[in-house]
């Protein structure tokens, strides 16, 4: 293959064969931009006051051309964006950093879509803790196929959802994202969510998004009822209740993107827990 279209862009290769093409030409800043996300700075970075895309604001701060990472919740970029003035965003700031920087890496945008995606002129379902009280997978499935539709149509690759805690503590303010305290529903319901997201995860129809397992882990059992509270469970509960809807949603339903908790279980913050995110997470 020629140099003007090396091996990383080939279709017809592997992802390990494309992945390892592509790392070996980035250099270390491009790397560093790829663990980036621009959220809450767009209106500084992206986007005019008026919510569209501001290609004099992009070059002053990306004039470096070592790409992006993620663009979090363009829904929320101002302006009362509709439906399709969110697709023209998400594609006018996909083409600015696909042609505008060396090696042309995708940006990722990720949305909300916890119960239909939240963004304006979106379609809102029932919380999840409705949801689990219907005891009904395959509807869960098809609403959430659905919301996928929706979010992808608008330039979405990403839902940060399904949240599969267990909520075991009525004091926690998240309780209604969950779908209810038993771990055996959850699973069922977190598998049908990640199957109406991903499909069958080859994404070649363009109307499906990343699923995203949320929070990991023990999340639902803050002390306190705080959000951000440390998680006092022993071992065979971390395992048998917690640990067991994400077990079920990666290997049953093939969940591509987890999300570590913002506590810490056993005096270990979940993002620097090695043991739980290495040794549990990949290698289990």
């Amino acid at each position: 293959m020629s140099e003007s279209s090396p091996p990383y862009k080939d279709r017809t290769l592997s992802p390990a064969e494309r992945t390892r093409d592509l790392l070996s030409r980035m250099t270390l800043e491009e790397k560093v931009a790829q663990m980036l996300c621009v959220w809450q700075q767009k209106a500084q970075t992206l986007v005019d006051d008026k919510g569209a895309f501001d290609p004099a604001k992009a070059k002053d701060h990306f004039a470096h051309g070592n790409g992006l990472g993620q663009v979090g919740r363009p829904s929320d970029a101002g302006g009362g964006r509709t439906a399709r003035q969110m697709a023209e965003l998400t594609n006018a700031i996909q083409r600015f950093f696909v042609e505008g920087s060396r090696l042309g890496i995708p940006v990722i945008f990720h949305e909300e879509c916890l119960h239909g995606h939240a963004a304006p002129e979106g379609t809102s379902f029932s919380q999840p803790i409705g949801l689990g009280a219907t005891f009904d997978p395959g509807l869960v499935e098809r609403l959430f196929t659905m919301t996928a539709a929706e979010a992808r149509a608008r330039g979405t690759h990403q839902a940060l959802t399904p949240v599969v805690d267990v909520a075991r503590e009525p004091r926690w303010g998240r309780v209604e994202e969950t779908f209810g305290e038993d771990p055996y529903l959850v699973a069922r319901m977190g598998v049908a969510a990640v199957r109406g997201f991903q499909g069958d995860a080859t994404f070649k129809d363009k109307t499906r998004v990343i699923a995203t397992m949320k929070h990991y882990a023990a999340h639902g059992q803050p002390e306190s009822g705080n959000n951000c509270a440390p998680a006092n469970v022993s071992l065979r509960v971390l395992r048998e209740v917690f640990l067991s809807t994400f077990k079920a949603a990666i290997q049953e339903g093939g969940a591509l993107s987890v999300m570590p908790s913002y506590n810490e279980v056993d005096g270990v913050p979940s993002h620097a827990n090695r043991w739980l995110i290495e040794d549990v997470l990949r290698k289990e």
